[in-house]
């Protein structure tokens, strides 16, 4: 999958700017770390990837688990876009950020008695079950509350979307969807098809994140489409087929992604069959849209390399110490010098707390301020609070505004949340 050529911001990445506005000084401001999204780059992806797929009868949801800010919501909401949630946090953050019910596809393998009631009760437009015991549950509930929902069922194609094995999802020995091997798929579908209660909504399927291959795409399309041609062939009602998400960034270069080649592939395989099109991206509409801003605390010569030591670490961007992930990082202090290499690192005592090992980087000096991109998806929305340190703030640059988006709570704050009966 290619790349665009060119990154629709005002400022290239790299240069310290968003929108005219500094880096250096929003730090300064808002203090660090400090998340800062480009909300105009957000629409821009999103518009990109409807225009891809909008020669078919499609819904494009976000995937809200890349990015759950209420303010990204609310900007994706106010284009249009549904919502793809997989937590009942998540389907009240969707709604509260006026994503309309209707637009709300409900996935993930444990949703609880609770969740799935919260669903029924706002009567989202879809809710994907992944198992036997979980249609089981939808339906006893459905009947004894007397409610109707709309149900979907995920299949499992078995196929290896060739990422990262913590992102890796279309395989038989995952948790995730009811394969198509052994017969229970269908089994299932006739279950929702014949219940008073639930309505067939179709099908479901996703293989995986940050694929940057088409292939396994079109192969898991493709087993989909004859599934549910063969249940269409057997009279069940199939009217749409949700491909789910998984469009790769490039970590590397930080060009947007380009959707046509994808498009191409979805009209491909699906003009002329009569199916209503889900899709849910996610870390392709904002990963490439943010950046975490973090400040030198010292620099520490050790014995075969440099440390860079800085104030943002694994509490704030997990993902180098989770998936081994690679992010651009640059220093927003120009400094005439030779690169070295050095592992830029966090304060946390853990040999994992780090943002990156073995870089090259050039002289860094103690309150300087350093820029680490990509970082728009799975980076603030997996903050933890490990060692009582407060979340990174987040800011939102949108039409050249700045918004505070997520005030930095304090340590105070942190504590007063917990009751001590000592």
């Amino acid at each position: 999958m290619a790349p665009s050529n060119t990154h629709n911001s005002d400022q290239k990445p790299g240069h310290g700017f968003i929108q005219g506005h500094s880096l250096i000084e929003l730090a300064k401001i808002h203090k660090t770390p400090l998340y800062v999204y480009d909300g105009n780059q957000i629409l821009t992806n999103f518009s990109a990837f409807e225009q891809a797929v909008s020669l078919l009868d499609s819904k494009v949801h976000f995937a809200v688990k890349a990015n759950s800010s209420m303010a990204i919501l609310s900007l994706l909401s106010k284009v249009g876009a549904g919502a793809d949630v997989v937590s009942g946090g998540e389907l009240e953050r969707a709604i509260k950020a006026n994503i309309p019910a209707q637009d709300i596809i409900f996935s993930g393998v444990g949703k609880t008695e609770d969740e799935l009631l919260l669903a029924m009760r706002y009567n989202i437009g879809q809710i994907n079950i992944e198992s036997g015991p979980e249609l089981d549950k939808i339906a006893e509930l459905a009947s004894m509350h007397n409610l109707t929902c709309s149900v979907a069922l995920r299949v499992n194609v078995d196929v290896d979307p060739g990422s990262h094995e913590k992102i890796s999802t279309g395989q038989n020995n995952t948790k995730f969807g009811v394969s198509l091997a052994d017969g229970k798929a269908e089994e299932y579908y006739q279950k929702i098809a014949s219940h008073p209660h639930l309505r067939a909504a179709g099908l479901a399927v996703h293989i995986g994140s940050q694929l940057t291959n088409l292939a396994p795409f079109e192969k898991a399309y493709i087993a989909l489409l004859e599934f549910a041609d063969h249940l269409r062939a057997n009279g069940y009602d199939v009217p749409c087929l949700d491909l789910g998400g998984g469009f790769g960034i490039d970590y590397e270069n930080l060009k947007q992604p380009d959707f046509t080649e994808y498009g191409m592939l979805i009209n491909r395989i699906f003009q002329n069959k009569g199916y209503r099109l889900g899709f849910e991206p996610g870390r392709s509409i904002v990963g490439n849209c943010g950046m975490l801003i973090t400040q030198v605390i010292y620099v520490k010569q050790g014995t075969d390399k440099r440390f860079i030591i800085v104030d943002a670490a694994m509490n704030d961007l997990i993902r180098p110490t989770l998936y081994e992930a690679f992010h651009q990082i640059v220093c927003l202090n120009e400094h005439e010098s030779e690169t070295g290499i050095a592992d830029i690192v966090g304060p946390i005592c853990e040999t994992g707390d780090y943002l990156a090992r073995g870089r090259e980087m050039p002289l860094v000096l103690a309150e300087d301020f350093l820029a680490v991109y990509s970082v728009g998806a799975y980076g603030a929305v997996m903050m933890s609070n490990y060692n009582t340190r407060p979340e990174a703030a987040e800011i939102l640059c949108y039409n050249e505004n700045v918004h505070l988006i997520r005030p930095r709570r304090t340590i105070t704050d942190l504590i007063e949340m917990e009751k001590n009966p000592f």
